[in-house]
């Protein structure tokens, strides 16, 4: 057990976020944080982390235990150092007597004292113990599968953005390897394959991990258990996010079903009550009722669950067939050429997933598509087209001293305040949150409200650039609702893999400036690459045909020549020393016979390695398969080099004792 929580109770003034509940952490735990946004998730890693205290309960951590806390308050972080250097401080121990290193170093140049010289072993020994000549590679492998070019790594730490900012935390988070790391929403930092080399590399992690976010492909990959935050409880569920959602419904059901037994019982008991109470035999037998109903422990019944109200698209006007058309079109920043000569064309009732690693030009074709981007090429825009776009820097266009009402209110859709305000309350607006000014929002809280101008625009044609950041699971499920009734076409770029999948009739991706389009849902795009990457794959031989190629590389062992029993040699006395030699170069022979089998064996699992499209998620590993496989083919070719001039010396000798 790394932690124990026993019936903590926690409290922010009058209000119980957690009350009398328990969680226990486990070596190789993977749990899934889960609830709606404002239940206490977040102040539950808090608790865990130390930073908030209990007012009731227990908190129980093995002596010496590390815990890793990824979240948005470490932005705070400012450094001009390089990133390498700033995920290099992981290593603290490791630095530190590196430094002392250094210093034992120039003390040496000047004395050659024996204490110095046996306190620099000393210290030799201990940075090859903390696998100190290697915490550069592994900085930049983790940075490196986190999305970063080898030549970011020298750059300044304050140059990046606060999403690669988060990258460079993350890193740096992971490469301490704590007992317990705990990470709050990583995925809205990563784009699709940094999503990708985080879960290959967590789930080799040894420590246990718990995991906040709203990607449930990531927590169905990642996650051996789920645990919900909801009315003031800590529910535990064993599996990912798909077997939660089974285990929930199925719960939810044998609840409702004891709460209507329990119902029908005290009724009855109630209706005993009630006639029997003022008659004198029953009276007694009465009274012992109503004490056991005051004693009886009440089934809750189950509640509505999370709103169900629904997110609708109207559409004011029908576009003709075409709705864009991009003809030859380059885009290029500098040396960094986004699109060249590319063509794409967006047709009625389109809904395309535009997807691809961060620095492909998502973004720049999204605005390509708008027309705001300025391009080499044609770009010829549809009959009866009307865009509305939704990106980060679109919260420009708010009106900071509206009111979120007010603002939506603007927009002239014609719904009524009801209307929005249900709407709003999609968009986790409440009550009177309803009337904040803009100017007073947080950025997430801007964008939802950008993204609810998105929905009421009345528009045919949708361009979304990540809407789902700043959604809980239950505002993302409206909008995928949402956008499945929708009548006009879409665009749109996400990291969040279900909303894709869910959305999205179409992919797109960005290949070598080329738009390439796949025909399908994300999940049959996705199972299309994996058979493309295993035809990729040099086909595995049979035995057959593998022993028909060993005997090519490597002749059969010859057979001693035996003379004739009527041939003049039959007859003429062997030669010892010449017997004794040809005995020796059999054996030789027959060894490097066993040495070639075996080498090939261990090339044929090398090479099963490197087929194996998910060596390539951790550098490290394909690196050592690499070059092991590399030795082995070197090997391999020195032992048939050998292997053929044996066997011409066996040859030699057997000739040599026949004649």
């Amino acid at each position: 057990m790394l932690i124990a929580l026993q019936d903590i109770t926690f409290e922010f003034g009058a209000r119980t976020i957690i009350e009398d509940s328990s969680l226990h952490i486990i070596p190789g735990d993977r749990i899934g944080l889960i609830g709606l946004n404002g239940t206490g998730k977040s102040t539950l890693l808090r608790i865990i982390n130390g930073e908030y205290t209990i007012s009731k309960g227990s908190i129980n951590k093995i002596r010496n235990l590390s815990i890793g806390f990824f979240n948005q308050d470490l932005l705070s972080f400012e450094t001009d150092d390089s990133i390498l250097n700033v995920g290099m401080t992981a290593f603290e121990q490791a630095l530190k007597v590196e430094k002392e290193l250094e210093e034992l170093t120039a003390k040496l140049e000047h004395s050659q004292d024996e204490a110095l010289l046996h306190e620099y072993s000393d210290k030799l020994h201990e940075f090859d113990t903390l696998d100190g000549y290697n915490i550069r590679h592994k900085t930049a492998t983790v940075l490196e599968g986190l999305g970063f070019s080898t030549a970011d790594l020298e750059r300044p730490y304050n140059q990046f953005s606060g999403g690669w900012r988060m990258r460079v935390l993350l890193a740096r988070l992971i490469l301490q390897q704590p007992d317990v790391l705990m990470l709050d929403e990583p995925t809205n930092h990563l784009d699709l394959p940094s999503i990708e080399w985080l879960e290959k590399y967590l789930s080799n992690y040894s420590g246990a991990v718990i995991i906040v976010s709203h990607d449930r492909y990531f927590l169905d990959r990642m996650v051996n258990k789920i645990v919900e935050v909801y009315q003031e409880q800590l529910h535990h569920y064993a599996g990912n996010y798909s077997d939660y959602e089974k285990e929930k419904v199925l719960r939810r059901e044998l609840q409702q079903r004891a709460y209507e037994n329990q119902q029908d019982y005290i009724r009855q008991q109630e209706r005993f009550i009630e006639r029997f109470k003022a008659k004198a035999s029953k009276a007694a037998q009465a009274q012992s009722i109503a004490k056991r109903l005051d004693k009886l422990e009440r089934v809750e019944q189950v509640d509505g669950g999370p709103s169900k109200i629904r997110m609708n698209f109207s559409v004011d006007k029908m576009p003709g067939k075409i709705l864009c058309t991009l003809d030859n079109v380059s885009k290029s920043f500098g040396d960094l050429h986004i699109l060249k000569h590319a063509k794409a064309e967006i047709n009625r009732g389109d809904k395309i997933g535009l997807i691809g690693a961060n620095g492909k030009g998502k973004s720049t074709l999204l605005r390509v598509i708008a027309g705001t981007e300025p391009i080499q090429g044609n770009r010829t825009p549809g009959h009866n087209v009307v865009t509305s776009f939704y990106a980060q820097h679109q919260l420009e266009d708010l009106h900071l001293d509206n009111e979120i009402l007010e603002e939506l209110k603007s927009c002239g859709s014609g719904k009524t305040e009801m209307e929005l305000r249900s709407l709003l309350g999609c968009f986790l607006f409440q009550g009177d949150d309803v009337f904040k000014k803009i100017r007073i929002l947080s950025g997430g809280e801007k964008a939802r409200v950008a993204l609810a101008k998105v929905i009421i625009s009345q528009a045919n044609f949708l361009m979304l650039d990540e809407p789902t950041n700043h959604l809980d699971m239950n505002s993302v499920e409206m909008l995928i609702d949402a956008l499945g009734k929708y009548e006009g076409s879409l665009v749109l770029v996400s990291h969040d893999r279900y909303f894709v999948s869910k959305t999205a009739n179409k992919i797109w991706e960005i290949v070598d400036g080329e738009i390439k389009e796949f025909k399908g849902t994300y999940t049959e795009w996705e199972e299309w690459k994996k058979r493309q990457a295993l035809a990729a794959q040099p086909p595995k031989p049979d035995k057959k045909s593998a022993s028909a190629a060993a005997s090519v590389s490597a002749p059969a062992p010859a057979q001693p020549v035996q003379a004739p029993a009527n041939t003049p040699s039959a007859n003429k006395p062997i030669d010892k020393d010449l017997k004794k030699e040809l005995q020796k170069q059999q054996r030789q022979f027959q060894q490097l016979e066993q040495q070639i089998a075996g080498l090939k064996d261990k090339m044929q699992l090398l090479e099963a390695d490197l087929a194996n499209p998910d060596i390539y998620g951790d550098k490290q590993k394909f690196l050592n398969a690499e070059t092991a496989y590399k030795k082995a083919t070197a090997e391999l070719e020195k032992a048939n080099k050998e292997y053929e001039t044996v066997f011409e010396k066996v040859m030699e000798l057997e000739e040599k004792m026949q004649a």
